[in-house]
């Protein structure tokens, strides 16, 4: 996406490029990306000499490798150019989604081909969030081996512990120890640098790796079976990369590119120069190039400091899922699901634990089935690499939706697709060596997704047909007046004209009918935030109804209460906005009843819009998804639910 006039979507988030956001940046985007050390670079330069290769050029073509991998895909790709694809100032792949507007794609067109490429990226996030917390411990554990070889049978149990202990304290939040991530990032980064310096003193020569020949050459010589592992060891340095974008809502694009070029990206590189020196003069600390690189007295302090960073690391992604979860949830792509916010005072800070404790299974299950750092290895990338090749084809779009040049986009976008397309490749080649693993779950994950989406389209078809017309549903009460109650009945729907099934069910049953009547909507748009200004849309369905109230003539009005995709809907809340806009009266809030329709899915054998297991599938993700009040904040006191049966 080059870089020309664009028109922008008006109220786009700013931020400041204060030194606090750039910190936090370097604990919560950088975590991931910054502990790639403790194994990217020896699994790159094993798989460099497996080939026969000479230890001393395997070692500086890896280097030379990991160099320009984070110069093409992290530097320019991301921070340069990702980093503009942003929707209202919020980053990620669902968001990109949104402001393609895919949501609502027609069955069978090109838009709706595009969603489902799309919710297949944000499915391989739960596979990358599950394999990185399992290969950054891992790894950080394994420094036991270089003083300790006694303590080995011990690393996997040691890493479970600390796992179990991180997503244990999940539900109780983590804003405490989040104000603490940026400092000790600052600080691993700033020890990642000063062990390089020592370890380039030693061998000077390292340094050709700048030179981008040295790779290719390698490349070029060591046969594809080599190459094509070296290429999939080397990409374990630039995963973490991708984070840039998913927390752009957070910091801003400023602030990442600002600890990315300034700390991130030198610390990074001048390290990974340090363990290509020492492999050059010591062959010998191929086992553990990371460790190995620090002196004998800092190896104890070391394994605390990287443990310490790991966990941060594995911080940042589970925070990250939770997040991803949340906004599928509110655009449709998830049922509802009980989301847990641990601080009110910041955005972002939740906690869903059916997403924790899946991701909490997976995470174990994988330290367990592979049980090191570089078996994991085989396991790791694939997903990741897949996520970028979509990310990329997905901010071509974008760019051309913004008017971007047609040519300038293909030939740029192109570029980076085929860099990205290269090393999904070379990491497919290690499907079988573990890269089966993330792909099963996003694989999982994706199914659910799409299972429940379709299942919503045949659901919401089903309740078109039940719904009454406004015209004859009011054409009934002129003719059968029901008995009145007196109150406020709020009656919970998901579209914004028709009479609901049940305010519907309850007058044909009961044959009452409360003195004021709201039926309400809540919309997810596709933008980040709404104000609350302009939350609340009144329209009056029917007025005269009953009786007037404080000089107002009340009737039956409908309520549409907008919110952003990163928002929490509350109902309470956005009627309280209708009041302070002037748009109800504040009587229409005492005395308040929510009537919310509760239904049992039947898969149907009839006309069935999805096999019948996929059917079931949906009727048991519907039957198990939060309740509807308590998803929008009403108090389970004010709720009656409503039940009918409907077959799809």
């Amino acid at each position: 996406m080059p870089a020309a006039p664009v028109t922008r979507k008006p109220g786009a988030v700013r931020h400041a490029g204060g030194p606090a956001l750039t910190l936090g940046a370097l604990g919560v985007v950088y975590g991931d990306i910054g502990t790639s050390p403790l194994y990217a670079f020896k699994e790159a330069v094993k798989a460099g000499v497996a080939g026969g290769a000479p230890l001393a050029a395997a070692a500086t073509g890896a280097v030379s490798l990991i160099l320009w991998a984070l110069i093409l895909i992290v530097s320019l790709k991301y921070a340069v150019l990702i980093l503009r694809a942003d929707n209202r100032g919020e980053g990620g792949i669902v968001a990109m989604l949104a402001l393609l507007g895919t949501r609502h794609a027609r069955p069978g067109s090109w838009q709706a081909l595009l969603l489902v490429v799309g919710l297949v990226g944000a499915a391989l996030l739960y596979g990358d969030g599950a394999i990185t917390p399992a290969i950054s411990v891992l790894s950080a554990i394994e420094g036991l081996k270089v003083d300790a070889p006694v303590l080995t049978p011990f690393i996997v149990p040691i890493t479970i512990v600390i796992l179990v202990a991180l997503f244990l304290v999940q539900r109780q939040g983590v804003a405490v120890i989040g104000r603490v991530f940026g400092p000790v990032m600052l600080v691993w980064f700033l020890v990642l640098a000063l062990m390089g310096v020592g370890g380039i003193l030693h061998a000077p020569m390292i340094l050709t790796a700048l030179n981008p020949w040295r790779a290719v050459d390698f490349l070029g010589h060591a046969g594809w079976h080599v190459s094509f592992a070296m290429l999939g060891a080397a990409f374990l340095a630039v995963t973490g990369g991708e984070a840039m974008y998913a927390d752009l809502g957070h910091f801003g694009a400023r602030p990442i590119r600002i600890a990315w070029f300034g700390l991130v990206l030198p610390a990074l590189v001048i390290h990974y120069f340090g363990q290509g020196a020492l492999l050059i003069v010591e062959p010998d600390a191929i086992e553990n190039p990371f460790y190995r690189l620090a002196p004998d007295w800092a190896h104890y302090p070391l394994i605390a400091l990287a443990t310490m960073a790991t966990v941060i690391a594995s911080q940042a992604v589970i925070s990250g899922v939770y997040s991803l979860t949340q906004q599928s949830i509110q655009l449709g792509f998830m049922p509802l699901m009980r989301v847990v916010h641990t601080d009110e005072g910041e955005r972002g800070q939740i906690y869903v634990p059916v997403v924790n404790w899946l991701l909490a299974l997976a995470t174990l299950a994988a330290v367990l089935i592979f049980g090191s750092s570089d078996a994991l290895a085989g396991a790791y990338g694939i997903a990741v690499s897949a996520l970028m090749a979509i990310t990329t084809l997905l901010a071509a779009l974008v760019a051309l939706k913004w008017g971007y040049n047609l040519y300038a986009v293909v030939a740029l976008n192109g570029f980076f697709l085929v860099i990205d397309l290269v090393f999904f490749a070379a990491n497919s080649a290690k499907l079988f060596e573990g890269g089966w693993f993330p792909l099963l779950l996003a694989f999982v994950v994706a199914f659910l997704m799409l299972t429940w989406m379709k299942g919503r389209q045949l659901l919401e078809a089903v309740r078109e047909t039940l719904r009454q017309p406004e015209a004859a549903f009011l054409a009934r009460l002129a003719s059968h007046p029901p008995v009145t109650l007196p109150g406020t009945a709020a009656f919970l729907t998901g579209a914004t004209e028709g009479i609901p099934m049940a305010l519907g069910r309850l007058v044909q049953r009961s044959r009452c009918l409360h003195e004021r009547i709201l039926l309400i909507t809540v919309i997810y748009e596709e933008e980040p935030v709404i104000p609350a200004t302009e939350r609340a849309r009144v329209t009056l369905v029917a007025a005269g109804i009953r009786k007037a109230i404080s000089q107002y003539t009340p009737g039956m009005e409908r309520v549409v209460l907008r919110y952003g995709f990163m928002q929490t809907a509350s109902i309470p809340e956005g009627l309280q906005c209708a009041v302070a806009s002037g748009l109800l009266p504040a009587e229409f809030l005492e005395d308040m009843t929510y009537f919310v329709g509760h239904e049992a899915i039947i898969p149907s054998t009839k006309n069935p819009g999805m096999s019948g297991w996929r059917e079931g599938l949906f009727a048991f993700m519907n039957r198990n998804a939060e309740r509807t009040g308590a998803h929008f904040g009403i108090p389970a006191q004010q709720v009656v639910e409503v039940g009918t049966e409907i077959e799809i």
